[in-house]
């Protein structure tokens, strides 16, 4: 009964927001501010879930500066825990197909951010290029999933060296993003679903670092946020034990 309550009232929650966030972002459309006001909004839903979720922020970030920032992907629990640590004038990169999905699609693309033909390697080759140069002209940062997809319950998956060359085609810093692990901690029948953290680690500058040899930037990036997402795990598990 609990789960049937939570999924019509999470239901009617996601199609508002998505209604009222379109409505915001067609009026001021294409805002780079945009994202992270409705991330925001739909970061606000984790207690439906049962969920507790700590946002750790990097106080010491000049969030004046642009950057590429690189998270974790899950699941679709991402959209209620780490989309909340999404920064102003900060838009991400998405798949060409999230447009067909009801309500969301035009929401995504009203609020500015940017549509991927990934199944196009030239084409997504160009866009990263593009996007480097838009970073650079309107000053804004941009949110990526290096993993490509949801990792489901697979552990960190090998990064693809998309976002890696935008930052070293822009010459910006890279900021980790991570969230500690949710795979199967979530029963919709259950009251309490436990705690979650998500923090924003310290920037990792790409000096040094060119096209030539980006899957080391690339892999450089993955083995700090693997060791922390554990270091994340852990930390949670040890407060289940006390």
């Amino acid at each position: 009964m609990l789960k049937i309550f939570r999924i019509i009232v999470i239901t009617l929650c996601c199609i508002l927001i998505c209604t009222l966030g379109t409505i915001y972002s067609l009026i001021n459309l294409k805002n780079p501010n945009n994202v992270a006001i409705v991330a925001r909004w739909f970061g606000r839903l984790y207690p439906l879930f049962g969920l507790k979720v700590e946002h750790r922020f990097l106080e010491t970030l000049d969030t004046s500066k642009p950057y590429i920032y690189i998270a974790n992907h899950q699941n679709n629990y991402d959209m209620v825990t780490i989309s909340y640590m999404v920064r102003p004038r900060t838009v991400s990169v998405g798949k060409k197909n999230l447009l067909w999905i009801p309500f969301f699609g035009i929401l995504y693309w009203a609020s500015g951010n940017i549509l991927l033909d990934r199944d196009n390697r030239s084409k997504a080759h160009s866009t990263m290029k593009q996007l480097s140069e838009r970073i650079n002209k309107d000053e804004i940062s941009v949110w990526m999933f290096p993993e490509g997809t949801r990792s489901r319950g697979r552990g960190l998956l090998p990064f693809k060296t998309g976002a890696f060359h935008a930052a070293i085609e822009a010459g910006i810093s890279i900021v980790p993003v991570v969230c500690s692990t949710t795979h199967n901690q979530v029963n919709l029948n259950r009251k309490n679903n436990g705690k979650v953290i998500c923090e924003i680690l310290p920037p990792i500058d790409i000096q040094g670092y060119t096209k030539e040899n980006v899957r080391d930037l690339a892999e450089h990036c993955r083995n700090i946020m693997q060791q922390h997402i554990a270091k994340l795990d852990a930390e949670i598990a040890q407060e289940k034990l006390e």
